[in-house]
């Protein structure tokens, strides 16, 4: 925390009335692109998750006063929480923090055809399973032993100046006392419901709906799921997406999601409890959860000196639906871009330093695979035959290892080219030989439906 002779403190206000902020109540002139005296740069990162610690930690070691807005820092958010392995040491991840080391992947297609996905998977290669509740937790204590400022309020709302020599003001309520704070950016890391990147006016996007209930098994049951996770696919269970079953500490968490027939989304929870029902059978369930999940980014992510990261920016692939890792990496590259944009917090910063510190590296790193993964889900994910054909190309040893190692390392594998050649011959063949079957199992899938209705 800065010296109380700061500059921008005469707008950080407390009101115990229910009387508005007056607006413009400040002497501070911010003039972009501009050496900084007296102070540092002042950044508020609104949401406290994966996103909005890894900006502010970056932001902190970098020089810049750094405020973390988080409304429910005790609170669960509802994730599937795979995190890939290369997370683990560039986030300097505990291992201690991992519920399970999974090491085995079975994926169940329509007509209930299975495949072991981990053949490939190096001896030391695993896929951890976390809970969000340990993991956030986790970063967010590190970025506020970095020097962040952790504010346990609820954003109402972001003021957006209307001058580039104005400040951005953030309204927030702490224990029931409104507040105010007025800071030189805003980083928004407040998920797919943003606030802020609807005060930057940053356009929608499709959101998906994820559901899932925390099952806690007998424990001979939940030795199975040992180091096992399951993913199912099909009309049963989703119209465009898959369900899961991911072992956590002492329970499994079991759900599905899909963008498309929101409305079904517990008529598809009851798909996937149907199709694992001997496996579960005695479980008790503790928690049931429910978020929404972007389906691409947003049309804006970058508007004035506020930059959108993690699922409030659209960070969640298609396909696979992974969301952590894109979100803490995009956190990391923001904070990191407005450490050099300000060289260390001395100077302010511009629109185009955000386009070219963040927006600019990040879309360079990531955007075609968020391009190929829709791609793939499209393909894939369109009908019973398309996902019967997922299933039987992923028992090919190439594919595997292509998929593990893209995706827990998050670097596009090298391939082979006659591999490749063979790879696209097989996709032909096998989405051409299930279509039979697929039509079997769309009828099919039409009488389970209307029964469970």
């Amino acid at each position: 925390m800065a010296a109380q002779s700061h500059p921008l403190q005469s707008l950080h206000f407390t009101f115990k009335t229910p009387k508005s902020n007056p607006k413009g109540n400040t002497s501070l002139i911010i003039k972009s692109n501009h050496r900084i005296s007296g102070r540092k740069l002042r950044v508020a990162v609104i949401g406290g998750g994966p996103a909005g610690s890894s900006a502010a930690e970056a932001m902190a070691l970098g020089g810049i006063e750094t405020f973390l807005f988080e409304r429910s820092p005790a609170a669960a958010k509802p994730c599937g929480g795979a995190i890939p392995l290369c997370m683990l040491d560039e986030f300097n991840v505990p291992v201690e923090l991992i519920d399970r080391k999974v090491t085995r992947i079975k994926l169940i297609s329509p007509s209930n055809l299975t495949v072991d996905f981990g053949k490939t998977l190096q001896p030391d290669a695993f896929i951890s399973m976390m809970r969000r509740e340990v993991l956030d937790s986790y970063l967010r204590n590190r970025a506020v032993s970095h020097g962040v400022e952790l504010i346990k309020g609820l954003v109402t709302d972001l003021e957006v100046p209307t001058s580039d020599h104005a400040p951005y003001v953030v309204h927030y309520t702490k224990h029931s006392t409104r507040h105010s704070l007025a800071v030189d950016a805003v980083v928004g890391a407040d998920g797919a419901h943003s606030r802020v990147a609807k005060s930057i006016r940053a356009g929608g996007y499709t959101c998906a709906i994820a559901f899932q209930e925390r099952i806690r098994l007998p424990d001979e049951k939940m030795e199975y799921y040992q180091n096992l996770a399951e993913m199912y696919v099909g009309n049963d269970v989703s119209p465009d997406f898959y369900a899961w079953v991911f072992p956590k500490c002492d329970h499994v968490a079991v759900g599905t999601g899909t963008i498309c027939s929101k409305q079904n989304i517990k008529l598809f929870q009851r798909g996937i409890r149907a199709r694992v029902k001997p496996k579960i059978e005695g479980g008790k369930v503790i928690k049931v959860e429910a978020h929404p999940i972007p389906e691409h980014p947003r049309p804006i992510r970058v508007r004035g000196r506020v930059a959108l990261v993690g699922d409030a920016a659209g960070y969640v692939t298609k396909c696979s639906g992974e969301g952590i890792y894109f979100a803490a990496k995009s956190g990391r590259m923001c904070g990191e871009g407005i450490v050099r944009a300000s060289e260390g917090g001395n100077k302010m910063i511009n629109e185009a330093d955000l386009k070219r510190e963040y927006l600019k590296e990040w879309d360079a790193k990531y955007i075609n695979t968020f391009r190929f993964l829709d791609f793939l889900q499209k393909v894939f994910y369109g009908s019973n035959a398309a996902k019967e054909a997922l299933v039987e190309l992923c028992g090919d040893e190439y594919v595997q290892r292509m998929t593990f190692e893209s995706y827990l390392y998050k670097k596009l594998a090298r391939g082979n080219g006659w591999e490749d050649f063979k790879l696209v011959s097989n996709t032909i063949g096998s989405l051409i030989r299930c279509k039979l079957v697929g039509r079997e199992m769309e009828l099919f899938d039409q009488r389970v439906l209307a029964n469970m209705m």
